[in-house]
């Protein structure tokens, strides 16, 4: 009897022996420190070019997407992500379409981690509050999330729903015409606006951004000129249907200005227009095609001051 507790005893000195190392071991990896790990670019490749291409087609190389412990590591994931969108820039667009669509395609080994990178690209790429905002390269992330087996049909009805946004009015192709109505109840087109530059101006009278905006490009010089000699027009257009706040504010608006309201509130309703966020400004050129898209008062002053030096 007594060897037999002692055979017992032994067993179970062993056994917890084993189990500790095996806990430890555990605890040991999850708590090594994660970091991310570039891919260093072979020496070999010289021209910057090249350079900027091989590191954004290697960049998750070396990152493991089925650790989920990184979701709560923004300091790590988030940081990479920002990192890796500010690359873009140096490649062609075709290459950072590869590269996007490519490595989600490596975070659909986890659902989690999956969503967590779908949630940091529409972050860094859609949120209109981001400085590093860009819809063509969100146009990758939404076609990749679209073709993604880990994400049901119903977890894909509002992706859906952004692309078909981000493609309507793109930089390069026709914007989408509309009927605007003048506060004497007469009516026009944006394609009826005739100059070599339209600045189109969706604005809310209450919005403070509006009134920012508003004050800037009135008080821009350049402007101010370009509009003297006709070479360009500004249609400011209020999208919703509060047509009595539209009126009380018409004095805050230049009267060089075409200030108009959309009367069959379409521009909202039917959203010809992407308006996630107010204000949002567009500059097309002559013929309506659109030079650039929803972009800051920053971006239209850099762009017409290259236009006229």
């Amino acid at each position: 009897m007594i060897v037999r507790m002692l055979c017992l005893l032994a067993f179970a000195l062993i056994f917890n022996s084993c189990h500790g190392q095996q806990t430890a071991k555990t605890e040991k990896e999850d708590t090594t420190p994660r970091t991310f790990e570039m891919v260093p670019v072979p020496s070999m490749i010289t021209e910057p070019g090249e350079r900027a291409k091989y590191l954004v087609e290697h960049y998750w190389d070396k990152f493991d997407f089925t650790d989920t412990a990184y979701v709560h590591m923004p300091e790590v994931t988030e940081q990479a992500v920002s990192n890796y969108i500010d690359l873009m820039k140096y490649v062609t667009p075709e290459v950072a379409s590869s590269s996007i669509k490519g490595m989600m395609h490596k975070a659909e080994a986890d659902s989690t981690v999956f969503t967590h990178m779908a949630g940091l690209y529409e972050k860094y790429l859609y949120d209109p509050n981001s400085p590093m905002r860009d819809e063509s390269l969100y146009i990758y992330v939404l076609e990749s999330i679209l073709s993604a087996p880990v994400f049901d049909e119903v977890n894909k009805i509002r992706p859906a729903h952004l692309l078909e946004l981000a493609l309507k009015n793109r930089v390069g192709e026709p914007a989408a015409d509309f009927t605007y109505t003048l506060a004497d109840g007469k009516t026009g087109t944006l394609y009826g606006v005739k100059a070599p530059y339209v600045l189109l101006f969706f604005y809310n009278p209450d919005c403070h951004a509006c009134k920012e905006i508003t004050g800037q490009i009135a008080g821009w010089p350049l402007l101010d000129k370009m509009q003297a000699d006709k070479t360009l027009k500004i249609l400011a257009v209020y999208p919703d249907e509060d047509q009595e706040a539209w009126k009380k504010h018409i004095p805050d608006v230049p009267a060089s200005w075409i200030n108009a309201y959309d009367q069959s509130i379409s521009l909202k309703n039917d959203e010809i227009y992407d308006l996630k966020a107010i204000p949002t400004i567009y500059l097309l050129d002559k013929d309506k095609k659109v030079i650039l898209k929803d972009i800051t008062f920053n971006q239209l002053a850099e762009f017409l001051q290259m236009q006229t030096n």
